[in-house]
C-alpha cells in the first residue's frame, strides 16, 4: 500500500465517522472531504471541482424542479384521498395502498418530497381511525424506498451510480433497465410488510401529547403586571425581564380584556396578564422581581395555549433543513419565523427536558408550534420544516397540469429511447416548465435541494481519489481473493450485502460514489461485465432498512412514529436479508455476467 492510498483510506475513513456521528450535516462533510483531497494534492483542482460538472449532479437539480413542478398541479392531491378511502376499510388494507402510493410516486418522483407529501396525511388518517402512526410510517418510508429503485429517475442514488459509469466510458443506464428486477424487489417487500412486517411493526401512541406537562420541559405560567414593575410602558424588545431571564411570552391579556399578540414593539401595560413559558428553577426567580405577580400554573393543553387565532402546530425539520445543527437561541426563531414561537420540542432520544433555546436542532426532530394559520402557512411554503397537518386541497388547473405531466412524459420518454441524455432531457423539461408557468425561476431554484446538490458533487471526489491512487484496485483485489474462488455469484453477493450495510450507517450516495468504482474494478479483475456489480451497488445503497439513518425518509418517519433504533433493527434486517438473498439470483438472471 503507498503512502497516496493510506491517504485517500484515512480520509475516506474519517468521513465515515462525520456520516455517522451526524456532528456535521452531510454536505459539509462531503465538501470537506473533496477540500482535503485537492489540499493533499490527490486530486488537481479540475478533478476535485469536476462534481459539479458532473451529468448527474446536473440531471438531479433538474429533476428536483420537475418534481416541484408536478407537485403544484395539485394532481397528487388524489393519493390522499385514495389512502382515505382504505383507511376506513382496514390496516393492512391501508399499508398496502399506502406502499403501492409511495412506491408508483417514487418511481418518477423524489422519494423524500413523496414521503413529505403524504406523511401529514397518513398522520391525521391513522388518528382519525385509531390507528397508530407507528403502524403506518414504517411502511411509507419502505415503500417510497422500494419504488425508487423501479427506475432510473427514482432516486438520486440511481442516477449518481449511472453517471459513475459514464465517467468510467461505460454506458449509463437506461430509465427502464432497472425496472423488470426492482418491481420484483417491491412485490417481495410489500407481501413481507402486509405478512411478517404487521407482527413485527410496533403499536405506540402518537408522538406527542400537549396534556403531558412532565415530558415537555418548561412550564406554562401566568404573570400579572403591577404598578411597581420598573418598564411600564416600554416594548418587550427593550424589556430587562425577558433579557435576564430564559422566558418565552406566548399572549397578553389586556386590562380591558383584549387579547393581544406579542411582538417586539408590542409595550407592557400595567394590569396586563402575560402567558408565558419557563423552567420551574425560574419561577422561583420571577416571584422575587418587584412588579411581578405569578397568578397561575396551567396545564399544558390545547384550550391553554390556543384561543380564535392562534393554535398548536407540529412541524418537523427535515433532513436538509438549514435548521439542523442550529440553537434555537442562534437561529432567533421569532425573526425567521414571524409570530410563531416553539413550546416544546422531540428528539430521537424523547421529549425536550432542557432548556427550549438551547437546544440544538437535529434532522428529524418534532416542533410543537405556536402560532396563526396565516403565519403557518407561509411557514409551510419552506423547505426547512414540514408541517404534520393534513394539506389542503388545492384548485386544479387541468390545462397546466395535463401540460406539465406531458412534460415529464416527454423527459421520460426522450431518455428512455435514448434520443437524448438524460441531462439534456431533464434540463430541456426545466425550461419548459418554466415557459408553460407550471413553475417560475424563483420556485425553480427554491426547488433544488442545494444540499443534496453538494453533497453529490462531493462524494464523487471519494471514487475519484480511489481510483487515481489504486486505492479501488486495492480494496477490489481484496474482495477477489476473498471471493472470487466461489464464482462471480458470491463476489455479486458480497458486494450487495457490503453496500447495504454501509448504507444503513452513511449517506446512501456516499455509498454508492465509494463502492460503484470499486465494482467495476472488481468486474475487470475477474473478468465479467459490470453491470450486475454496479447494478448490485445500485440497489442496496437504497434498500436502506435497519436504521434510521441509512436513509432520509426513514429519519423523517421516526419521531413522527415515535420509533426506538430498535425497531428498524427488528423489522428491517429480516426484509434487507430477504433482498440480499433474492438479489444474489435475481440481479444476474436480468443483467448476466
Amino acid at each position: 500500500m503507498t503512502f497516496e492510498i493510506g491517504l485517500v483510506f484515512a480520509i475516506i475513513g474519517l468521513a465515515m465517522i462525520l456520516f455517522f456521528t451526524e456532528r456535521l450535516s452531510i454536505d459539509t462533510v462531503s465538501i470537506g472531504i473533496m477540500g482535503l483531497f485537492i489540499f493533499t494534492g490527490i486530486l488537481d483542482l479540475e478533478e476535485g471541482f469536476a462534481g459539479f460538472s458532473n451529468p448527474a449532479t446536473v440531471t438531479v437539480a433538474a429533476m428536483f424542479v420537475i418534481s416541484a413542478a408536478i407537485f403544484n398541479t395539485g394532481l397528487l392531491d388524489s393519493f390522499g384521498r385514495l389512502l382515505t378511502l382504505q383507511a376506513q376499510k382496514s390496516e393492512v388494507g391501508l399499508i398496502l395502498s399506502l406502499m403501492l402510493s409511495a412506491g408508483i410516486l417514487s418511481a418518477f418522483i423524489n422519494d423524500t418530497a413523496v414521503v413529505a407529501l403524504l406523511m401529514p396525511t397518513v398522520i391525521q388518517l391513522a388518528k382519525k381511525n385509531g390507528i397508530s402512526p407507528s403502524r403506518v410510517l414504517m411502511p411509507l418510508s419502505f415503500g417510497a424506498l422500494m419504488g425508487g429503485i423501479c427506475t432510473l429517475l427514482g432516486t438520486s442514488t440511481n442516477i449518481l451510480v449511472s453517471g459513475i459509469a459514464a465517467r468510467e466510458g461505460l454506458e449509463e443506464f437506461g430509465v427502464f433497465e432497472m425496472t423488470k428486477a426492482g418491481v420484483i424487489f417491491f412485490i417481495a417487500g410489500i407481501i413481507y410488510m402486509i405478512s411478517i412486517g404487521t407482527w413485527l411493526i410496533p403499536k405506540r401512541k402518537a408522538h406527542f401529547s400537549v396534556k403531558d406537562s412532565s415530558h415537555l420541559g418548561n412550564y406554562l405560567i401566568e404573570i400579572v403586571i403591577t404598578k411597581e414593575f420598573e418598564q411600564i410602558g416600554e416594548p418587550f424588545h427593550k424589556q430587562k425581564l425577558f433579557k435576564a431571564y430564559p422566558i418565552e411570552a406566548l399572549q397578553i391579556l389586556r386590562a380591558d380584556g383584549r387579547k393581544v399578540k406579542v411582538y417586539p414593539n408590542t409595550p407592557i401595560e400595567k394590569d396586563d396578564l402575560i402567558r408565558i413559558t419557563c423552567e420551574k428553577e425560574t419561577i422561583q426567580k420571577l416571584k422575587k422581581i418587584a412588579g411581578l405577580s405569578i397568578k397561575s400554573e396551567l396545564e399544558w393543553s390545547t384550550e391553554n395555549v390556543t384561543d380564535d387565532e392562534v393554535r398548536l402546530y407540529e412541524a418537523l425539520v427535515t433532513p436538509n433543513s438549514d435548521l439542523v445543527n442550529k440553537k434555537l437561541l442562534a437561529l432567533n426563531f421569532r425573526h425567521i419565523f414571524d409570530q410563531i414561537t416553539v413550546v416544546g420540542i422531540r428528539h430521537r432520544a424523547g421529549l425536550l427536558e432542557g432548556l427550549l433555546k438551547q437546544t440544538k436542532l437535529r434532522a428529524g426532530d418534532i416542533l410543537l408550534l405556536r402560532g396563526t394559520e396565516e403565519a403557518i402557512q407561509r411557514l409551510s411554503e419552506g423547505n426547512d420544516l414540514l408541517l404534520l397537518a393534513e394539506n389542503k386541497s388545492r384548485n386544479i388547473n387541468k390545462t397546466q397540469s395535463i401540460l406539465t405531466v406531458a412534460t415529464l412524459a416527454a423527459v421520460i420518454l426522450l431518455s428512455a429511447f435514448k434520443i437524448f441524455p438524460i441531462a439534456v432531457c431533464a434540463i430541456g423539461g426545466v425550461v419548459v416548465l418554466v415557459l408553460l408557468k407550471s413553475i417560475n425561476p424563483l420556485e425553480a431554484y427554491k426547488a433544488i435541494d442545494w444540499k443534496v446538490i453538494m453533497m453529490l458533487a462531493g462524494v464523487l471526489s471519494m471514487g475519484a481519489a480511489l481510483e487515481k491512487t489504486g486505492g479501488a484496485q486495492l480494496l477490489g483485489d481484496v474482495i477477489t481473493e476473498n471471493l472470487g474462488e466461489f464464482g462471480p455469484r458470491a463476489v455479486l453477493g458480497g458486494i450487495f450485502g457490503l453496500t447495504f450495510l454501509l448504507t444503513n450507517i452513511m449517506s446512501n450516495n456516499a455509498t454508492a460514489a465509494l463502492l460503484a468504482p470499486i465494482a467495476i474494478t472488481v468486474a475487470a479483475s475477474i473478468g465479467v461485465d459490470s453491470r450486475p456489480f454496479l447494478m448490485a451497488v445500485t440497489f442496496a445503497a437504497s434498500l436502506s432498512f435497519m436504521s434510521p439513518m441509512g436513509y432520509q425518509t426513514n429519519t423523517m418517519i421516526y419521531n413522527p412514529g415515535n420509533y426506538k433504533f430498535r425497531d428498524y433493527l427488528v423489522v428491517g434486517i429480516p426484509l434487507n436479508l430477504i433482498m440480499w438473498i433474492l438479489a444474489t439470483w435475481l440481479i444476474p438472471y436480468f443483467y448476466p455476467f
